[in-house]
């Protein structure tokens, strides 16, 4: 599906070829969605005629939350973008956008190829063994029967379940159920693979297998997406991280420098030094995003990206 007119512009960038590495655009995204809250300074914001009207059919009064405020950036291929950030700032949004799972209220997003989103993608059933999960995950990931055969020993060995991958996926801890839903949406070698925390969930060993494998996967053009609390294990896994603060994004770099500023900050802000941390976060605002892309023209016609969500 592509775009109906260039007037709905994402991300380009000087040349054909240039473009063509662009695996995944996302252009002045915002998600907004309205939750009630108890809070009296919020509810206060609310109009006064719509209190009246809350309070006259019994409705609990709500409060907009802005879950992502106008995000930018795009994911070339060989890219493995790491996404920083406190919670509630918005990283499993972002990552539920770009799948497809959630419409912005405004914005867009375009990606060459379906985006693979970890634990989603993978139908996993707990009454189950993981062996038979993982021929269900597979096969709703689109892979023939032989090459579930093919990967099944590749998946089990990533895992690291050795022989509970022949116990029902209910007797599984949080960390075991992740490892094998990574291994899995691994294994259909997806252009665009999101993962949300999955690495922290295991072993040194298997952090040192997944990243290999994630390394693969950029090694075949592809592009991965890692939404982590932990900046150190974004600065050793990515080449490149984005640092999302309350919705917007802050900063837009190489994982280290993000990272090490992100961490910073952080420390600041966790022994109470508020006056500095918030200076550090002008600071990180205050440098230049990734300024390689304009936001000129919609796609490269002659490539036109497949799977296209937009507000």
């Amino acid at each position: 599906m592509a775009p109906s007119s260039p007037t709905q512009a994402v991300m380009t960038v000087t040349g054909v070829a240039a473009m063509r590495s662009v695996q995944v655009a996302v252009d002045d995204v915002h998600v907004r969605y309205r939750t009630p809250s108890t809070d009296a300074a919020a509810r206060a914001e609310v109009p006064r005629a719509m209190r009246a009207v809350n309070r006259l059919i019994g409705r609990q009064p709500t409060v907009l939350n802005r879950a992502l405020a106008g995000v930018s950036f795009v994911a070339r291929s060989g890219e493995a973008v790491g996404v920083v950030g406190l919670n509630g700032s918005g990283k499993s949004t972002l990552l539920r956008v770009i799948a497809g799972l959630e419409r912005p209220a405004r914005g867009m997003v375009l990606a060459r190829t379906t985006p693979v989103l970890l634990g989603v993608n993978a139908a996993m059933l707990p009454e189950l063994t993981g062996q038979q999960n993982v021929r269900l995950g597979c096969l709703a990931m689109g892979m023939t029967p032989e090459e579930v055969s093919a990967a099944y020993k590749d998946i089990v060995e990533l895992s690291g379940l050795g022989p509970a991958i022949h116990h029902p996926m209910k007797t599984y801890s949080s960390g075991m159920g992740a490892r094998l839903k990574f291994a899995i949406a691994a294994a259909a070698n997806p252009q665009i693979l999101l993962i949300d925390e999955a690495l922290a969930t295991g072993d040194a060993a298997f952090r040192e297998r997944s990243e290999d494998r994630m390394n693969q996967l950029r090694g075949n053009a592809g592009c991965t997406f890692l939404v982590s609390h932990a900046a150190k294990t974004v600065e050793e896994t990515c080449t490149r991280a984005i640092w999302l603060h309350k919705g917007r994004l802050v900063m837009d770099g190489s994982a280290y420098d993000v990272a090490q500023k992100y961490r910073w900050w952080a420390w600041n802000l966790a022994k109470g030094e508020t006056e500095k941390a918030a200076g550090l976060l002008d600071d990180a605002f205050g440098e230049g995003h990734d300024t390689a892309v304009r936001v000129t023209e919609l796609y490269d016609p002659s490539a036109p990206p497949r799977h296209v969500r937009g507000g």
